[in-house]
């Protein structure tokens, strides 16, 4: 993972270095699951936040290649009852590095954006709330349980609200399952984001 993830930095510094714009992305995500094993596993939607940097390569005037990097916050909530404990809250955590391959297709102030994304993963948080008693497991990358890298889809749009300032909404859904074969405590699914936030350009 280290290694594919050490090749995308690099390939974006390659093509940042001819870039006509780079920008400063952050905002906020609300992350879901779509479940693909359990149909009893009932969530919510989670949130958490995004931050990075973006860079915009014109090819012609009404269209340009954006690559990205970016920390992105997803996950989940689940509220679940048992005899013994009583009410129980609980929540997942995942935290990713986002390489989204855009390509922008421009109007006005107005633009699109559709593309690939490729996702690693780097840590795994996991929060129960069960009355007074709170409980916190971070898992490192090492968890067996879930892909390394994923493959994802991103489509949004952006509205230039100043030469330097742009609002960006978002919808991004994995390709790939968390887990091919899901466990007893994680369940195969697919990870749903929406994000909204703000690109600075420098």
């Amino acid at each position: 993972m280290k290694y594919l993830f050490t090749i995308a930095v690099a390939a974006l510094l390659a093509v940042g270095a001819k870039a006509q714009s780079v920008s400063l992305r952050a905002g906020a995500n609300f992350s879901n699951i779509i479940k693909t094993g359990d149909g009893n596993f009932s969530t919510d939607f989670k949130p958490g936040f995004h931050a990075g940097l973006g860079i915009d390569i014109p090819i012609v005037p009404a269209f340009s290649f954006a690559p990205e990097i970016l920390y992105s916050q997803k996950g989940y909530k689940a509220d679940y009852s048992s005899v013994i404990g009583g009410e129980t809250k609980y929540s997942v955590t995942t935290n990713f590095i986002d390489v989204p391959i855009l390509a922008k297709f421009k109007s006005g102030g107005f633009n699109l954006h559709l593309g690939p994304q490729i996702s690693f993963l780097t840590s795994t948080t996991e929060s129960w709330d069960s009355g007074s008693q709170q409980y916190r497991e971070t898992v490192k990358e090492d968890n067996s349980n879930l892909k390394k890298s994923i493959l994802s889809g991103v489509v949004g749009i952006g509205i230039d609200v100043t030469p330097k300032v742009s609002f960006i909404g978002r919808y991004a859904l994995d390709f790939q399952k968390n887990n091919e074969n899901g466990t007893s405590e994680t369940p195969e699914y697919k990870n749903q984001v929406i994000q909204v936030g703000l690109g600075v350009r420098l």
